[in-house]
């Protein structure tokens, strides 16, 4: 069980960074920006989909580094 949760924490890790690294970082600093009209900020499909994925990966390594730690060693 321990073995299995130790391959699980190490793949979704390594699925995670490779989901925050393609998402676009759409960041400018433009003085439009800062006068308090943002104009239309909304997420396309594949956007919205590395978004919940990734959101979904995180919950996943945090509650995979809980069962981990909760484990009891033998």
């Amino acid at each position: 069980m321990e073995d299995m949760l130790k391959f699980a924490e190490i793949t979704i890790a390594v699925l995670l960074i490779f989901f925050i690294l393609i998402q676009n970082k759409n960041v400018s600093l433009n003085l439009a920006s800062m006068s308090g009209w943002m104009g239309e900020n909304t997420k396309r499909w594949p956007e919205k989909v590395l978004h919940n994925t990734t959101i979904v990966l995180w919950t996943l390594f945090i509650l995979n580094s809980i069962a981990l730690y909760l484990l009891p060693v033998a």
